[in-house]
């Protein structure tokens, strides 16, 4: 196997200077995403540029004080798929993909991604991230704020060398995961649909940074103007293809593939988008999933119960439809990418985003 899914798989990637520790750690897989990548020279250059922004996390996490270098690299280092780092890197191919800040953006989309999941925790109360524990069930609360806090800072560290116009990007992209983050916790205002409310909480809070990411890529590689406008609209719809695949994933993997256990959302009585849809249905043959699904469902056996009822349910039939149709929209987005193996890796990506099983 070669190029990106050789790094997938966790070909040892030597970087010139490393230490010993930095070349353990650039030796686990880079990304977890890896079916839809391609092979040849496309994969070989995507796999290069995921181990420079591998090697670029590992000196962003790092600390004098220990502590803090193992807080700051604890969800590092638990994996992780990489999207928004790749997504940059397959952008910036259509142009110069070894231009300056083209690495170092991706990085500072990676770093704000981590950051988030950080105070995601905390809000949630997770106790598992990416399969691991959660760095506030490890921790406290208080250092998983703060350590979210330090990533932040990181990339801002990082985003000052790129220019004011890019420093302007990642503000309005912040804003929108912010946004996005209250309006989830506040809820759907009166006479807003919960759904389509669901739906811009997402593209705020998951599809901004990786539209960012695209638009970063490209754009320090010096693809044209309107060519970055259209993938940066390209990923804020496959973004929410994502999380909406990650959303369906917690229900129906049997075991944990999400990285969270199965269900975790409803045990939290998070309304993702098949609770939304069973919410608002009013078949008789649904009133108990109905009854189960408007409350945290915490015990074990109503739980077991909630998962199987979902499972063969029109709501999740509904949302598996929605997942396609953002997925669609994305692909149809790729009519101005020059035809080649960018575009066409950036189409297996909506097929990827559909079909996903981890």
């Amino acid at each position: 196997m070669t190029g990106a899914r050789a790094a997938v798989e966790g070909t040892n990637l030597q970087v010139q200077g490393g230490s010993p520790q930095l070349q353990r750690r650039i030796s686990t897989p880079a990304s977890t995403i890896g079916p839809w990548l391609p092979d040849g020279e496309l994969g070989a250059a995507l796999a290069d540029g995921l181990a420079r922004v591998e090697a670029a996390l590992v000196q962003a996490v790092g600390s004098e004080h220990a502590f803090i270098r193992e807080a700051a690299g604890h969800l590092m280092s638990a994996g992780g798929k990489r999207f928004r780092p790749m997504l940059a890197l397959l952008a910036a191919q259509l142009g110069d993909p070894r231009a300056p800040g083209v690495t170092e953006s991706a990085v500072v989309c990676e770093l704000t991604h981590l950051a988030t999941l950080y105070h995601d925790d905390v809000m949630d109360e997770a106790d598992v991230r990416r399969g691991a524990q959660s760095a506030n069930s490890r921790w406290t609360n208080s250092i998983a704020i703060l350590t979210g806090d330090l990533l932040f800072a990181r990339a801002s560290d990082l985003l000052a060398d790129l220019g004011p116009e890019a420093v302007r990007i990642q503000a309005q992209t912040f804003e929108r995961l912010v946004t996005g983050q209250i309006r989830e916790t506040v809820g759907a205002e009166t006479g807003v649909d919960p759904v389509d409310h669901y739906l811009d909480v997402l593209a705020d809070k998951t599809g901004s940074l990786v539209a960012t990411s695209a638009r970063f890529g490209a754009s320090f590689a010096g693809v044209d103007a309107a060519l970055v406008a259209e993938l940066t609209a390209f990923a804020e719809e496959v973004g929410v293809a994502f999380q909406l695949s990650d959303d369906l994933l917690d229900i129906v993997s049997e075991d944990g593939a999400s990285g969270k256990s199965p269900g975790t959302d409803l045990r939290e009585g998070i309304a993702t988008l098949p609770v939304l849809f069973a919410l608002a249905g009013d078949d008789p043959a649904d009133a108990r999933l109905r009854e189960l699904v408007a409350r945290p469902v915490t015990d074990d056996a109503e739980h077991a119960e909630a998962l199987a009822l979902l499972r063969s349910s029109a709501a999740l039939a509904r949302a598996d439809d929605v997942l396609a149709q953002y997925a669609d929209r994305a692909r149809a987005r790729l009519a101005g990418v020059p035809a080649g193996d960018v575009r066409d890796a950036l189409s297996a990506l909506c097929d990827y985003v559909v079909t996903r099983t981890s």
